[in-house]
């Protein structure tokens, strides 16, 4: 992709790991100035330090993305420190399951519900505000999943959220676009990150267990996989793509 983002301005919750910070790392490199949120806050420094050192201009703000006041000052920092929003990726996400449907604890739902599904009604909540105000247009990008589309055993509440994900990309998009504003998502297959590590150590597998069936190309995917695409929807190179469902899944659902 061609286009710089100098003189822009992002945000990126989910930003002190795997793909939130390569997504930050990817607009630093771009030109944008960037607000980097999470609620891991060494994680997050050390994503801030990894863009200031690119050359970035990044505030870390630690951020709680169940909590509506913690995303309101989320989306200040990026007006008062530089000035407006042009472009948002919603990245936060947990998975902590590891029973069927009929063994999960209430607590799991509710704390999958928070961290993947409310944060994204937040986030998109008061980002657009600030984008409808200014009158310019922006891009908002929501991080789904291919579990969208297609579940996996002992996953229920986990894709449950993210089929709500995309039911609020798409409602966004609808009523966003007269705005100028395109609310799309992306829906990651197997991305090598801490939290696909995690999950596959809770069932007591391997990366090498899963590749194949996960993907086409006999390899799973890299963050900055996922940060190329987010760049993309968040460009004008993507005018015209509105309410859209990108996976970048190695083929997974192409299967």
């Amino acid at each position: 992709m061609s286009e710089s983002f100098e003189g822009k301005v992002a945000i990126v919750t989910g930003a002190a790991g795997g793909m939130g910070r390569a997504i930050v790392l990817a607009f630093a490199g771009a030109g944008a100035s960037v607000v980097a949120a999470d609620i891991s806050e060494n994680e997050l420094a050390e994503t801030a330090r990894l863009a200031t050192e690119a050359g970035g201009k990044v505030r870390a703000i630690t951020t709680d993305v169940g909590s509506a006041a913690d995303i309101q000052a989320m989306v200040k920092a990026a007006v008062d420190d530089f000035g407006g929003l042009d472009c948002a990726v919603n990245a936060a996400a947990i998975e902590i399951e590891t029973t069927p449907l009929v063994d999960c604890d209430e607590e799991v739902f509710d704390k999958l519900v928070r961290v993947n599904l409310k944060s994204v009604f937040l986030s998109l909540k008061y980002e657009l505000r600030v984008l409808i105000d200014q009158g310019r247009g922006g891009a908002i990008v929501n991080i789904a999943s291919t579990n969208s589309f297609r579940p996996q055993p002992g996953q229920s509440c986990y894709t449950a959220t993210k089929h709500g994900v995309i039911g609020l990309t798409r409602n966004a998009a609808m009523e966003a676009a007269r705005d100028g504003i395109r609310v799309n998502a992306i829906c990651p297959g197997a991305i090598d990150t801490p939290m696909l590590r995690g999950s596959m150590e809770r069932k007591g597998r391997s990366i090498d267990d899963v590749t194949d069936r996960l993907s086409l190309m006999g390899r799973i995917g890299q963050p900055d996989e996922i940060a190329k695409a987010a760049l993309w929807l968040c460009s004008d190179e993507s005018s015209y793509t509105v309410g859209h469902a990108l996976a970048v899944d190695g083929g997974y659902l192409a299967r």
